[in-house]
């Protein structure tokens, strides 16, 4: 079940599923040791002998956050029950604090009501060894395993602390302590180890109709038990939970309005409030330790038996693309250091990095159908890191920063790409391609690599290295010839998207057509308007686009992943964002008058259209219902609404500013 809203501060990562259930904790790096391996942390409501879970079908749901912030602003009624449950929740700027505040009002009088919140604890990812208790100075439960200890208290304003728990076992028999929740009793176990999960309990007493009820529930977390207690609890009740929402809102407001005003002028208020809404999304899956993580939707192991939780060096570059040109350089600066510390000694990218920085899992193997060694890598992933340095650098001129990453990243980096060429061909040797699927000599990575070398070589010349600088460049020139030689197709009328060598060096066509040929433009190898760009891309828009309902554009001619439309001639794949919103960047980048830059925005609109409720992007949508599919949010899905804004932005600027032309006079003979 994709997520419907996220929120944390970049050591603490909570996501929920469309019911409003918390389903991840993430903690202490964003991506990397979920709390509850994605499993449902219910939350219910018991009314003088009626009981529903938030889960419950029953619920109108309304799902949104406060303004531009990362402060909640949801609405659940349930008419059977006659309630409804105003949710205010937020993770704090800086401490590891997830506090729930809960407004209620009934639609008759209640005698009783109570609500109670269940955590499956699976801490550092495992149900073993682990432990609940009842700690009764603070008047809370806290879970622990080693150094992850987490404390779930809370108020309702006259009463402190939860009025009721219950500690226990879940699984081969036993369902979990959620179910002792639904008689409105819960056991008081003091405390319990192993496989294990927690319920608490807040007594509100009788609600008059018309009267409201708060009260806050919260989940503190730490490293030992003095984190969460004198240096949690204890500064939450002194302080008060309310100075710690008034200055996370206000926070994230500021930190997300980077004078962008200008969209909304432009293109209007629906799309400039996505893009706020996609920076602060993104802002969720970037680790405070530089990891820009592609998603963190634990659903997707269901069908992957892994997770998006990652940090691919490709997804990460053009994030943080996306983060500077909306003014963001401090989250920018610390993925090219996360960068620097994991680059191999060899000089290229890894296939993955876990959130901590050492190397995820892999699916590519280390031999060729031959038995010949070769690198697991998919070279784009190198040659994306240093475009996207020089894009930093270029617009934030940060001269002090660029030079410590020059010999250390830039050189190692920009040295092994330009020695990774195939001889026999000029072109870079095979590896693996974007969407991870395919090995040869792809468009995309042929696209990214030239930007790379440009990259180093404009570094080069910036720091007077020049040795480098004529290596790099010619580096770059030769393989650009060779692409014109190799990649672009006469019996195709446009580029492939990918070379297959054979072992005698000779180079074999891939003929399906793929979105991401766009990559021979998008980095600068190729112009926009080259005439053999304009029919490959023309070629995208045409033969890749959904016919069905819901409209947008495939990754590729008969799409097998997540497929749900098996008639290739009406949907040749799911439409992606990504893939949707590649199509718009293209007609920006062609359009020479203001009109021209109508199907850009139509496709803006659309993104907007196909959001969720709370302004979450998925990677794909259904063809036929728009109902998202895979992950969501996918970081690089919201990157790429930001980067196709800014472009449009700046496009119809730059056109109203063109100041038309004048005739010339005819010459007199």
């Amino acid at each position: 079940m994709p997520r419907s809203f996220v929120i944390g501060n970049g050591n603490l990562l909570v996501g929920y599923d469309a019911n409003y259930d918390v389903r991840d904790l993430f903690f202490p790096y964003v991506g990397m040791e979920n709390q509850t391996v994605g499993n449902v942390c219910r939350t219910g409501f018991w009314i003088d002998g009626k009981f529903a879970w938030v889960g419950d079908p029953a619920w109108k749901r309304q799902i949104g956050y406060w303004g531009d912030t990362l402060v909640g602003d949801v609405t659940l009624t349930h008419p059977d029950l006659g309630l409804t449950v105003h949710f205010e929740d937020y993770v704090d700027m800086v401490r590891d604090y997830f506090i729930r505040n809960l407004r209620l009002t009934v639609s008759q009088p209640a005698e009783q009501v109570r609500v109670f919140f269940h955590h499956d604890w699976w801490i550092r990812e495992s149900d073993l060894g682990c432990t609940v208790l009842y700690e009764p100075d603070h008047r809370a439960l806290i879970a622990y395993k080693g150094d992850r200890w987490a404390l779930a208290g809370g108020t309702t304003g006259k009463d402190f602390g939860i009025s009721s728990w219950a500690t226990g076992k879940k699984g081969e028999n036993a369902q979990g302590t959620w179910v002792d929740a639904e008689d409105g009793v819960l056991g008081r176990n003091p405390i319990d180890q192993g496989s294990i999960d927690s319920t608490v309990a807040f007594d509100l007493g009788s609600i008059a109709t018309g009267e409201e009820r708060r009260l806050s529930h919260w989940l503190l977390f730490g490293k030992n038990l003095t984190d969460v207690t004198t240096y949690g609890q204890d500064l939450v009740v002194n302080k008060g939970q309310h100075s710690y929402l008034v200055r996370t809102r206000t926070y994230w407001d500021r930190w997300s309005d980077k004078e962008h005003r200008h969209i909304e002028e432009a293109l209007g208020h629906g799309v400039r409030h996505l893009f706020r809404r996609s920076v602060l999304t993104v802002r969720t899956q970037v680790d405070n330790r530089g990891g820009i993580v592609a998603a963190n939707d634990y659903d997707i192991t269901k069908f992957a038996r892994d997770t998006y939780s990652y940090v691919w060096p490709r997804d990460g570059a053009l994030v943080a693309n996306a983060l500077d040109r909306a003014g963001h350089e401090d989250v920018t600066r610390t993925f090219f250091e996360f960068c620097h510390r994991a680059i191999t000694q060899a000089g290229f990218m890894a296939h993955k990095y876990a959130p901590d920085g050492l190397p995820g899992s892999s699916w590519h193997p280390w031999v060729d159908g031959m038995g010949k060694r070769v690198l697991p890598i998919q070279e784009d992933e190198t040659g994306l890191v240093l475009w996207s340095l020089w894009q930093h650098y270029a617009i934030h001129r940060n001269l002090d920063f660029t030079m410590q990453l020059y010999s250390a990243l830039v050189i190692p980096a920009a040295e092994f790409m330009a020695q990774y060429i195939d001889p026999r061909n000029g072109m870079v040797r095979p590896s693996w391609d974007l969407w991870e699927e395919r090995w040869g000599v792809h468009a995309f990575t042929v696209g990214s690599v030239w930007a790379g070398l440009r990259g180093a070589a404009n570094f080069a010349e910036l720091y007077g290295d020049e040795k480098s600088f004529e290596r790099f460049t010619s580096a770059a020139e030769e393989l650009r010839h060779a692409t014109d030689d190799w990649l672009w197709r006469p019996e195709l009328d446009r580029f492939a998207r990918r070379l297959t060598v054979a072992p005698d060096g000779s180079l074999v066509t891939d003929n399906v057509l793929d979105s991401a040929i766009y990559g021979l433009w998008r980095f600068g190898m190729y112009d926009a308007s080259d005439p053999r760009i304009v029919k490959t891309m023309t070629a995208i828009k045409e033969q890749l686009s959904n016919k069905a309902e819901t409209g947008g554009q495939a990754r590729y001619s008969n799409d097998y992943y997540f497929q749900v439309e098996r008639d290739v001639s009406v949907t040749p794949g799911n439409p992606w964002f990504i893939c949707t919103l590649w199509l718009a960047q293209w007609y920006i980048a062609v359009a020479t008058a203001v009109e021209q830059l109508q199907p850009a925005q139509d496709i803006i609109d659309w993104v907007v259209t196909h959001k969720s409720q709370a302004g979450m992007l998925s990677e794909q949508v259904d063809p036929h219902t728009g109902a998202p599919l895979s992950v969501a949010p996918l970081t690089w899905s919201h990157a790429e609404f930001m980067v196709t804004v800014d472009d449009y932005v700046k496009k119809l600027d730059q056109l109203r500013r063109a100041k038309p032309t004048k005739p010339r006079a005819a010459a007199v003979g």
